[in-house]
């Protein structure tokens, strides 16, 4: 029997191979539909995307490999085709322009074993109107070996053109819960994203019965992402309202509320199954553009189980903060009775958001087996959650389950200030030590570095080569009163500290300190600036930029590239189809103009 199942086979009735590719009843959205499935612990090592989910009987295909050790070879390859398209949209009732991938919103679920290969064909066909690049970036993966895969345009690649395609094809060499995006301009927040699930090992004190999959949580605008930036980077800038949160692509509007006749009320709320007595892995991540996000279930406690990439000590909380590109992965023991049914909720942290938001909270609903499903949840909230300055959980509270010590003096450190501050024309932008970044398509850094052109890069690409230092330490000043997901590429980082004012050179748990991909930095002040201290083993050649994951940030300037082991990047057997993929973007921003309203990425 296969393990991977419906709700139904609690019942007895064994389900069709894929839930989140269903016939989508409800919208253009796959996930948060009942029957709830529940995904398997590792796939069938056949790789051919059909009934793929393995049996309680069968090994997983790291059984011999150490969990906090280097991906397995397990000879599969996982292929998938995406079509990325623009269409009408309204997730939450209000219609506007999105981008869907397969027709869908958000994007159709990568999954894949620790350690396979996965090659993803993406087809551009958003060539009408706009006509705009693209690339997907593959969020936290470490691209080790496959730096160019790493998608971000002007400095791994040339977008890929409209009417183009173009395959990424990297191993899936961290194991947990993730996404992938556009990394063209602010294109992923229209709604090229979706979900990527890599099964691993699991700890044995997070063990649970039902894997329910991805937990989607974005805050929303009815506004284009060109519309947006058009705002922000008017003079002085407009940060304009967030209009909606959404779980799973879905949220509620109240379209009286809205002047358009193109918005309906019968948009409806994600929906989720679960077993009474039973434990089930919630899968959290915050895909949005600008919020953070505190996530809650009335009535109920959570298990936090792994964050990024990283699994943890299972601690016990009421609320999960998670930043934009965050990942927290749950458990949830369903402790009440087999009719109840109760609210989970995401709710926009207005503290640390510099607009307003219409609606702040969104509710999904969850269903005991025995509950009426015609019916919506009735309970209120009994969690009461601080903002504490817009910062992640306390870096002594979760610490990695897998060890790594970092070396006690780094190779090399880099003291940075972030600011904000108006340029010579008036736009306001982000500066990191005095200078603000913006990608240049054409010529990708990566592959400006392959041939050995490391001298006087444009300042406007903001380069800190490292050159062949063992390790990286980075310490951060936030002078600006908004907080920042920084998020670093090709690698999990150490969190050394974080705080306020002047880092005293204290590690907090320096015999294992976090590790993770994405870390908020807290709001400071230019008299009482924010700090957080990372630091990483510099052991993946490649170009990788750290930023702020705030769509808005990076679209003014907040990033950074790194260039590690550059000698190591010349040697690398960058493919022809990079080249090509570069050749046919020229050939299309020859034809026409190309807007590049922000930062690029």
């Amino acid at each position: 029997m296969v393990y991977w199942q419906s709700w139904f086979l609690l019942l007895g009735t064994v389900a069709s191979f894929n839930p989140f590719e269903s016939q989508l009843p409800d919208g253009l959205s796959p996930y948060g539909l009942l029957p709830t499935s529940s995904l398997g612990p590792f796939l069938h090592s056949n790789g051919n995307n059909q009934d793929q989910h393995s049996s309680l009987e069968e090994h997983p295909p790291w059984k011999d490999i150490s969990p906090s050790g280097g991906p397995p070879d397990t000879g599969v390859t996982r292929h998938y085709n995406f079509t990325i398209t623009r269409d009408t949209t309204a997730p939450d009732g209000y219609q506007k322009s999105g981008i869907l991938i397969n027709g869908q919103f958000p994007g159709p679920l990568i999954e894949a074993n620790w350690g396979d290969m996965i090659s993803v064909t993406v087809n551009n066909m958003i060539t009408t109107d706009t006509a705009e690049g693209l690339t997907l970036h593959w969020h936290g993966l470490t691209q080790a070996k496959t730096p160019w895969e790493d998608g971000v345009p002007g400095i791994t690649q040339c977008p890929i053109a409209p009417g183009g395609s173009f395959t990424y094809t990297f191993q899936a060499d961290q194991y947990g819960t993730s996404w992938y995006h556009s990394h063209y301009s602010a294109q992923y927040t229209d709604g090229a994203y979706g979900p990527m699930i890599i099964h691993g090992p699991v700890q044995p004190e997070a063990s649970y019965d039902y894997d329910l999959g991805p937990v989607i949580i974005s805050d929303y605008s009815h506004l284009s992402y060109f519309e947006v930036l058009e705002s922000i980077f008017s003079i002085p800038p407009v940060f304009p309202n967030v209009d909606n949160n959404l779980i799973n692509g879905r949220g509620a509007y109240n379209c009286n509320s809205s002047s358009t006749t193109t918005c309906s009320h019968g948009s409806s709320l994600s929906r989720f199954n679960f077993s009474s007595g039973k434990t089930h892995r919630l899968r959290l991540m915050n895909t949005g553009s600008n919020a953070n996000q505190k996530f809650t279930i009335d009535n109920h406690t959570m298990t936090v189980i792994a964050n990024d990439f990283v699994p943890v000590h299972p601690y016990t909380t009421d609320v999960v903060t998670l930043g934009v590109g965050q990942r927290t992965d749950v458990i949830v023991t369903a402790a009440g009775n087999p009719t109840d049914s109760y609210w989970m909720r995401a709710s926009i942290d207005m503290t640390c958001l510099n607009a307003t938001a219409s609606i702040p909270t969104v509710k999904a609903a969850i269903y005991y087996e025995h509950a009426d499903t015609a019916t919506w949840p009735t309970t209120t909230t009994t969690t009461t959650w601080e903002s504490n300055n817009c910062a992640n959980d306390p870096l002594n509270l979760t610490v990695p389950y897998y060890p790594q010590t970092p070396p006690s003096t780094p190779a090399t450190t880099q003291t940075i200030e972030i600011t904000l501050a108006q340029n010579t024309t008036g736009h306001t932008l982000f500066y990191i030590n005095n200078s603000t970044f913006r990608s240049d398509y054409n010529t990708p850094l990566l592959l400006l570095d392959k041939s050995g052109n490391f001298s006087d890069p444009d300042p406007d690409l903001n380069v800190y080569n490292f050159g062949s230092n063992s390790s990286v330490r980075l310490i951060i000043y936030n002078l600006f009163s908004m907080q920042h997901p920084l998020h670093l590429h090709g690698h999990n980082y150490w969190v050394l500290a974080q705080g306020r004012g002047t880092w005293d050179g204290v590690v907090t748990n320096p015999m294992n300190p976090q590790r993770r991909d994405t870390q908020i930095i807290q709001p400071g002040t230019e008299d009482s600036p924010a700090y957080v201290v990372l630091e990483w083993q510099a052991n993946n050649p490649g170009v990788w930029p750290l930023h702020c994951h705030m769509s808005w940030h990076v679209s003014v300037g907040l990033l950074l590239n790194v260039v590690e082991r550059p000698d190591d990047i010349e040697r690398l057997a960058i493919p022809e189809s990079m080249a090509q993929t570069c050749r046919d973007w020229t050939a299309f921003s020859n034809r026409g103009f190309v807007d590049e309203i922000d930062s690029g990425v």
